[in-house]
C-alpha cells in the first residue's frame, strides 16, 4: 500500500473504501504477532518500521520508511516508530455465534470500545454486536484502548436493534428499577443490551424487545456509571 493510502487511515471513509487498519506501536504489534500464529489471516498484515526497528523479528512483510514518513503515516503525534497496516477483513471475518452477546446501541466513545474488548477478551466467552452509528471499531483510538483485544473478540457491525428479537431468548438491559445484577436471573440470559452514552437505549424500543430490566445497586450519590464500567461490572456478574 501506498504511504499516501496509509495516512488516509486516520479517516473511517478511507478505512472502509479500502478496506484496511493501523496497528500503531510496539504492544499492539506484538499482540498482533501472537494472534497471527494461531489466525492464518492475520498474517497478510505489513509491518512498517523506522531504522530504530529494522531488526524486528516479525512473520509479516517488512518495509523500512524515514522518521519524516512515519510521522506523515502513524495516528499518534510521537509514534514508536513501528505500525501495522491490516486488512479489517482478516480480523474475525465472520462472527461466532457461540456465546453470549453484548449489544451496543449507537455509542460514540473510542475509549469505551476499546475498554469494552478488552475485558470481553479478559473474560471470554462473548462477541461484541454493534448497532448502525456506532464508533468504527477499526478506529485507531479504539484498537489502543482495546490493547489489542480486537482480535481476540468476534465482532457484527451495523446490526439493527430490531433483529435482537428474532436472534435472542432473554434479552437483558440496565435499568434502575431493575432486578439486582447478582440475581440469578442475569446468568441466563443470552444478549446483554447497552446504550448511548448520554442517550441510553430509547423506552419504546426496550419494550419492543421485552427486555428484562437489572440493576447495578450502588449509593445512589451520582446518577449513572460510566458505560465501559456498566459493561465490565455486568460482564463479571454474568462469568462470576
Amino acid at each position: 500500500m501506498k504511504l499516501d493510502d496509509i495516512k488516509k487511515l486516520h479517516q473511517k471513509k478511507y478505512r472502509h473504501e479500502l478496506g484496511h487498519c493501523l496497528i500503531e506501536g510496539e504492544h499492539l504489534v506484538l499482540e498482533l504477532e501472537k494472534a497471527a500464529a494461531t489466525q492464518p489471516a492475520l498474517q497478510s498484515a505489513q509491518l512498517y518500521v523506522t531504522a530504530a526497528y529494522r531488526d524486528w523479528p516479525s512473520r509479516f512483510d517488512k518495509h523500512e520508511v524515514s522518521d519524516r514518513q512515519m510521522a506523515a503515516i502513524a495516528d499518534t503525534k510521537t509514534p514508536q516508530g513501528i505500525l501495522a497496516v491490516l486488512p479489517t477483513a482478516a480480523i474475525h471475518p465472520t462472527a461466532s455465534s457461540a456465546g453470549a452477546a453484548v449489544y451496543l446501541h449507537q455509542i460514540q466513545d473510542p475509549g469505551n470500545l476499546g475498554t469494552i474488548l478488552r475485558t470481553l477478551a479478559w473474560f471470554g466467552g462473548f462477541r461484541c454486536l454493534l448497532s448502525p452509528g456506532s464508533v468504527d471499531p477499526f478506529n485507531p483510538k479504539v484498537i489502543r484502548s482495546s490493547m489489542g483485544a480486537l482480535f481476540h473478540v468476534p465482532i457484527e457491525l451495523d446490526v439493527p436493534i430490531e433483529s435482537l428479537s428474532q436472534r435472542f431468548s432473554r434479552i437483558a438491559c440496565l435499568d434502575m428499577q431493575g432486578e439486582p445484577l447478582s440475581s440469578p436471573a442475569f446468568k441466563t440470559c443470552d444478549c446483554y443490551l447497552f446504550g448511548n452514552e448520554a442517550r441510553g437505549v430509547p423506552r419504546d424500543q426496550l419494550q419492543a424487545l421485552n427486555a428484562q430490566p437489572f440493576t447495578i445497586p450502588g449509593a445512589g450519590q451520582i446518577e449513572s456509571l460510566n458505560l465501559a464500567t456498566a459493561v465490565n461490572l455486568s460482564v463479571y456478574e454474568r462469568q462470576r
